[in-house]
């Protein structure tokens, strides 16, 4: 193995910097070093990006969402071994502590959003993983790198907001974002006995992508239609059955809990960058449960199965492609809504144009 690689750094003064960065090796038992092969560019890397994340430690190699193969792997993760195709966990969780034992996985008192946040990620050619024995899932043979890409992050954040709002069959569920999120969002509703979706975003290019694989029932530009007229033709009058935040705008969070019928549930899974209003007198009397966190991954055992068997898609997100060379391009693209980009994947070849382009 190489003793440099190359690998993105943010520094403290909000720049991007290719560096050139020791090989990462096996620092603890439970750790893994894996070479990554395939990596993709996350919203939450601009929210570091712009200052917004205050645990984030500049000097840090960015990224969180990668497959890779198994370089090493320490004496305390004997599931994995060299060779062995992975998909990452964007939580690193210990899975003993009083949280992890209880599911609640963002909690775990020796983890958190720890890789490319606060310990070097994956934007590299190499990255070491601690607690690989929780935060590493093995590929099975039938599933692409594409396909797996997104387990760990926004496959299971779209998950976790489905299951937050505790759907049923027949349920209308109304989903604000229809990025990345918001479009595994809808997969995971449906998956789950939705009837009726209906998606809103703000850009155009979005719906239409989503209505191209026809994942939801309605599709809605929110500065230009009537949403909550919208969602009472949708549902008979009552609201939706449930609300998924993917969005993290303006005025998203007011937008929710107003699509809501009483007594729903509404699940936050979007960052904010600023502080939310809890309007309490206009909201009273809806008797609403309001259910907020960062990505889950608890399942990504479950979701992976899901993905091997066609039951979850989500190749199709990835929209443009480059090498780690471009990296900073695809910083570029991927923050550029004219671009219409919805998500980059950083591969370890040349560039190269999805189809459909």
């Amino acid at each position: 193995m190489k003793q440099t690689m190359k690998a993105l750094v943010w520094q403290r003064q909000g720049t991007l910097a290719l560096q050139e960065r020791p090989v990462p090796t096996v620092q603890a038992p439970q750790d893994a070093v894996v070479e990554v092969t395939l990596s993709t560019i996350c919203t939450s890397d601009l929210h570091i990006l712009r200052g917004a994340v205050p645990r984030a430690v500049p000097g840090t190699v960015l990224g969180h969402e990668f497959v890779g193969r198994v370089v090493q792997a320490g004496e305390g993760v004997p599931q994995l071994s060299p060779g062995d195709r992975v998909a990452a966990n964007c939580i690193t969780f210990c899975g003993d502590c009083w949280f992890c034992r209880r599911g609640y996985i963002n909690n775990c008192t020796a983890g958190g959003w720890e890789l490319g946040c606060r310990i070097d990620g994956c934007q590299a050619e190499y990255v070491r993983v601690p607690f690989a024995h929780t935060g590493l899932t093995k590929i099975p043979d039938g599933v692409s790198d594409e396909n797996a890409l997104f387990l760990g992050d926004i496959l299971s954040t779209g998950y976790f907001g489905a299951q937050l709002c505790e759907i049923r069959p027949g349920d209308t569920v109304a989903i604000i974002g229809a990025g990345p999120v918001g479009l595994c969002s809808a997969q995971c509703a449906r998956l789950m006995g939705a009837s009726r979706i209906l998606l809103l975003d703000i850009q155009d290019s979005r719906l239409a992508f989503a209505r191209s694989r026809q994942l939801a029932d309605v599709y809605l530009n929110p500065r230009r239609e009537d949403a909550k007229a919208a969602v009472l033709q949708l549902s008979q009058g009552r609201g939706a059955d449930g609300v998924i935040e993917a969005a993290g705008g303006e005025d998203t969070f007011q937008l929710a809990w107003e699509l809501a019928r009483p007594n729903a549930v509404v699940a936050l899974v979007a960052m904010y960058e600023r502080d939310q209003i809890l309007p309490l007198p206009q909201m009273y009397g809806k008797n609403l449960v309001f259910k907020t966190g960062g990505v889950d991954a608890s399942h990504c055992g479950e979701l992976m199965e899901l993905v091997s068997q066609g039951k979850l898609d989500t190749d199709y997100l990835i929209t443009h492609t480059g090498t780690l060379d471009e990296i900073l391009t695809g910083y570029r693209v991927f923050g550029d809504p004219q671009e219409h980009c919805m998500k980059w994947a950083v591969t370890p070849g040349p560039c190269r144009d999805m189809p459909g382009e």
